[in-house]
C-alpha cells in the first residue's frame, strides 16, 4: 500500500507514504501539529512555499488553503505524526488557563525546527501505533494539553491563534482570490472562505472580473506558470503542482493553447 494512516485516537493519527509523491489541496478544520518523521513535505500557502525533513515540527493553522506535496527520501518513506488541535479541545483548555495575548491570529505555519520537548511529546506517543492499540482517552487529552502548553511556552504570539474561535465572516473578494489563486480548491471552499454562499460568490466574483470564476482562475495559474519558467527558469515539472495543476500533460495542453507555444520553449530562450 502506498498510503496509510493509522489512528490511535479520533485526533491523533500517523501517516506514510511509500510512493513517489502524493499532492493534496486541503483546508484543514483544526489546526495541524505535525512531527516530521522522513520523508520531504512541501507546504503551499498563500505567503510562501515552506519545505520540511526529518525532525521538523510545525503547526498549520485552520480554514487556511494549503497545498501539500509529500515525498519519499528515497531511502525511508514519507512517515509524519499530526495530532487535531479541535476548537472544543482548545475552548476546553482556554477555560482553565488565560491566553497571555489577544492579538490577531497570524496567517503562517508555525515552525519549530527539532525542538526537544515536542518531539519527546510526540515521540511517546509511536509505542501505541507500534503496539496496534487505541490511546485512552484520558491520556490522549493529557498529551494534547502537554503539547498546548509547549506551544505556548515556545512562541508567545501562538495565543492569538489556537485562542480564537471565530469563523471566517465575508471579505473582500478580490484580494482574497489574488492571494490564493493558486490553490485548487472547490468554488464552495472559495465561497466559504471569503464569508459567502456559493450563489453570492459567483455573483460577486462575476460583477469584479467580468468572467467566470473558472476562466479566470485557469488564466491566472498560466500566468504565474509563465513567470515561474521564463523569469525564474524552473522546469515545467517542478512547477506544475504549485500553481494549480493536478496532471503535468494537461498543464502543457492549456499552456500551449493560452499562450501558443508549449512551456518547455521558454527554458532555451
Amino acid at each position: 500500500m502506498e498510503f496509510e494512516t493509522k489512528y490511535i485516537h479520533p485526533h491523533i493519527k500517523l501517516s506514510e507514504f511509500n510512493g513517489k509523491s502524493f499532492k493534496t489541496e486541503v483546508m484543514f478544520d483544526h489546526h495541524m501539529l505535525i512531527w516530521f518523521i522522513s520523508g520531504e513535505t512541501k507546504i503551499i500557502q498563500s505567503d510562501g512555499c515552506y519545505t520540511f525533513s526529518s525532525g521538523d515540527i510545525f503547526l498549520i493553522p485552520r480554514n487556511q488553503l494549503t497545498t501539500v506535496i509529500n515525498c519519499a527520501d528515497g531511502v525511508h518513506p514519507h512517515k509524519a505524526v499530526a495530532m487535531y488541535l479541535t476548537k472544543e479541545k482548545l475552548k476546553d483548555f482556554y477555560s482553565r488557563h488565560a491566553a497571555a495575548g489577544k492579538g490577531p491570529p497570524l496567517e503562517k505555519v508555525y515552525k519549530f525546527t527539532k525542538h526537544p520537548l515536542l518531539e519527546s511529546c510526540l515521540a511517546s506517543l509511536i509505542p501505541y501505533f507500534d503496539l496496534g492499540e487505541d490511546l485512552p482517552s484520558a491520556i490522549a487529552d493529557i498529551k494534547i494539553d502537554e503539547a498546548i502548553s509547549i506551544l505556548r511556552s515556545t512562541d508567545k504570539d501562538v495565543d492569538g491563534l489556537l485562542a480564537n474561535f471565530e469563523e471566517p465572516g465575508k471579505i473582500n473578494l478580490s484580494g482574497f482570490m489574488e492571494r490564493h489563486f493558486m490553490f485548487n480548491m472547490t468554488l464552495d471552499r472559495f465561497g466559504y472562505l471569503t464569508g459567502r454562499s456559493l450563489a453570492t460568490f459567483r455573483r460577486d466574483f462575476e460583477k469584479i472580473y467580468h468572467t467566470t470564476p473558472q476562466k479566470w482562475l485557469t488564466e491566472k495559474r498560466l500566468q504565474l506558470a509563465h513567470y515561474q519558467i521564463a523569469e525564474k527558469k524552473r522546469k515545467p515539472n517542478d512547477i506544475y503542482l504549485e500553481v494549480g495543476f493536478e496532471d503535468l500533460s494537461h498543464f502543457s495542453y492549456a499552456f500551449k493553447k493560452h499562450f501558443g507555444y508549449p512551456p518547455n520553449s521558454l527554458l532555451a530562450k
